[in-house]
């Protein structure tokens, strides 16, 4: 399986309007099977919300890898990655990504808006009340005022 934090910029297609072809929005594909973006198919999909200036995690997940992409306003992952590194990857309904935080990886999700946002989450692991496979961690070493949250 592999283990590596991934982004992956999504693919982007502009709708048009029936009747007169102008641009009536757009879509952002996430997954499709063919794809193999995702390695192991999704068993659970959840939209997560993230309050204005607002810092969620960070935390890990034991059992399971996420896949997550900003679907409303914006959001910062703050992944520390195996070597201690901390990754800085922002998705946003402007530039949506599809970040990947293995299962053991610790991340934090941070929104810097004024605004709610919304995460949209696939994991290849079905989530039960009683799990106990969510640790949370605490990112001593990372700038968090730098974020001016």
């Amino acid at each position: 399986m592999d283990e590596e934090i991934e982004n992956i910029n999504l693919e982007r297609h502009e709708t048009k309007d029936i009747s007169d072809g102008h641009a009536n929005g757009n879509l952002t594909l996430i997954y499709r099977d063919y794809d193999k973006i995702i390695k192991n198919e999704p068993k659970m999909v959840y939209v997560s919300s993230v309050n204005s200036l607002e810092i969620k995690g960070p935390h890990l997940h034991t059992k399971r890898n996420s896949y997550f992409t900003c679907i409303h306003g914006k959001v910062i992952f703050i992944i520390k990655d195996k070597n201690g590194k901390y990754l800085e990857i922002e998705s946003s309904s402007d530039n949506p990504v599809l970040v990947k935080v293995p299962k053991g990886t610790a991340s934090a999700h941070v929104n810097p808006t004024k605004e709610i946002a919304r995460v949209l989450v696939l994991t290849d692991l079905a989530w039960r009340p009683n799990d106990d496979e969510m640790k949370n961690v605490i990112f001593e070493d990372y700038d968090w005022k730098k974020l001016n949250i």
